[in-house]
């Protein structure tokens, strides 16, 4: 399996508003930069965006390293609520729909997919890649459009 660093954030100018995320993914000396818009959402829904549209911008099954700043994407699998969720049948311990239930099957599907380790690092705390993926964000929202930027070392 191919080792990936997948690195994401999203971003909303109020909250509902418009959004956008961003993402970074590095294999060895290829880099390729994400970013995209939506004219009305939630901060989350652009958290939960950023990880989908990263992990389906691979072409293969990978090992992925996912680094982000949100606690609600992170902990949805490293505590179990992911699970929790489709065993309840999409409600919260407190008997509520969960909230974006389209995306967290989306992720759930992608997650039998590939194999997903996490790590959570402060937001604007001067994490390079996080705050390259935050500044993608922000541009899709001012540009209202996204990127996608390819790099590689040496040629």
């Amino acid at each position: 399996m191919t080792a990936i660093e997948l690195y994401t954030d999203g971003a909303c100018s109020g909250n509902p508003g418009p959004g956008g995320w961003g993402c970074l993914l590095i294999a060895g000396k290829h880099a390729r930069r994400l970013s995209g818009y939506e004219p009305d959402t939630t901060n989350n829904r652009m958290e939960l965006t950023a990880v989908i549209r990263g992990l389906s911008a691979l072409t293969r099954p990978s090992e992925v390293l996912v680094t982000t700043d949100s606690t609600y994407v992170k902990n949805a699998f490293t505590e179990g609520w992911l699970d929790s969720w489709q065993t309840k049948g999409w409600k919260t311990k407190t008997g509520k729909p969960v909230k974006n239930q389209d995306l967290w099957l989306e992720l759930s599907r992608l997650r039998r997919v590939h194999v997903l380790t996490w790590e959570w690092v402060e937001g604007h705390s001067g994490h390079l890649q996080n705050e390259l993926c935050d500044e993608l964000a922000r541009q899709a929202i001012k540009s209202r459009k996204g990127i996608d930027e390819r790099e590689s070392e040496g040629g």
